[in-house]
C-alpha cells in the first residue's frame, strides 16, 4: 500500500501537454490563461485549472494490480447499470482497463474506446486482437471532440479525465451530442473535498465544481452514488 501511495502522489509528473491552438471561438472567452500549478497547462475554467494530461508512460499505473482495491472498479461498473444492449463510450479509455471489463457486460452493444494518444491506442488494438473482442470499436478523439455520431451513445464513462480536458466547453458539448435523450454521463473524479486522498490537487475535483461546469453545458445531477473509496460517481442527464 506505502508503495502504491507513492504512486498515486507521482503520477501527476508523467504527464504531457497538448497545445490548445486553433480559430478564436465564443467559448474561448470563457478560459482564462494565467499561471498556476506545477502540474496544471495554464488555463483555466470557472475558476478551476486544467490539469495535465497523463502521458502513456503512466501506463502501467493505471494497470496496477491494486486498482481494484483502491478504487473498486467492479462496484464502479454495477454502478451504471449496463445493459446486455447498451453503447457506451469509455472517453480517455487509456490502455483499457475498463474497456475490456465493460466488453462481456454490453455483449450484443458496443464499447466505444476513445483515446488521443497513438501509444493508448495501439494498447487498445493489441488487447483487442489478442482476445478477438469484437464489440470494441477504437476511436481517435480530438481536443474538442469524442468523434461520435448524434444520438449515438446510451451511456459515456469518464475516468479521472475530464479535468484534464484543454476545451471542457466543447468535449462536454460533444459528449451531449452523441447521447441519446435519456442518456447518461458516468463522472468520476478522485474528491477534491478529501485531503487523505493522495493525487495532486489539480488532478481531483469537488463536486460543487464538477456540478456547477456540468450544469452550464446543460446536464443536471441525477445524483452522486457515494460508494467508491476515493472517487465521486456523479451521474448525469441532459436538462
Amino acid at each position: 500500500m506505502k508503495k502504491t501511495i507513492h504512486l498515486l502522489i507521482l503520477f501527476a509528473s508523467m504527464t504531457t501537454s497538448f497545445q490548445f491552438t486553433g480559430q478564436n471561438t465564443d467559448s474561448d472567452a470563457q478560459y482564462i490563461y494565467k499561471n498556476g500549478d506545477p502540474h496544471g497547462i495554464g488555463k483555466w475554467y470557472m475558476g478551476r485549472e486544467i490539469a495535465n494530461v497523463m502521458g502513456f508512460q503512466g501506463m502501467d499505473w493505471l494497470e496496477r494490480p491494486e486498482r481494484q482495491e483502491e478504487e473498486n472498479t467492479s462496484r464502479l461498473l454495477l454502478n451504471m447499470d449496463i445493459d446486455i444492449e447498451d453503447e457506451i463510450v469509455d472517453i480517455g479509455a487509456g490502455s483499457g482497463y475498463h474497456v475490456f471489463k465493460m466488453a462481456p457486460m454490453a455483449e450484443k452493444g458496443t464499447i466505444y474506446a476513445v483515446d488521443i494518444q497513438d501509444e493508448m491506442l495501439a494498447e487498445l488494438r493489441r488487447k483487442k486482437e489478442k482476445n478477438k473482442i469484437k464489440n470494441v470499436t477504437i476511436v481517435k478523439g480530438g481536443g474538442k471532440s469524442i468523434n461520435l455520431s448524434k444520438n449515438s451513445i446510451d451511456k459515456a464513462l469518464l475516468v479521472d479525465v475530464y479535468h484534464e480536458f484543454d476545451y471542457p466547453i466543447e468535449m462536454i458539448a460533444s459528449i451531449k451530442n452523441a447521447l441519446r435523450p435519456n442518456g447518461k454521463i458516468f463522472l468520476i473524479e478522485y474528491r477534491g473535498e478529501d485531503d487523505q486522498v493522495p493525487i495532486k490537487k489539480v488532478h481531483k475535483m469537488t463536486e460543487k465544481q464538477a456540478v456547477a461546469e456540468m450544469i452550464a453545458a446543460g446536464m443536471k445531477l441525477e445524483r452522486n452514488i457515494d460508494n467508491l473509496p476515493w472517487q465521486h460517481c456523479m451521474v448525469f442527464a441532459k436538462k
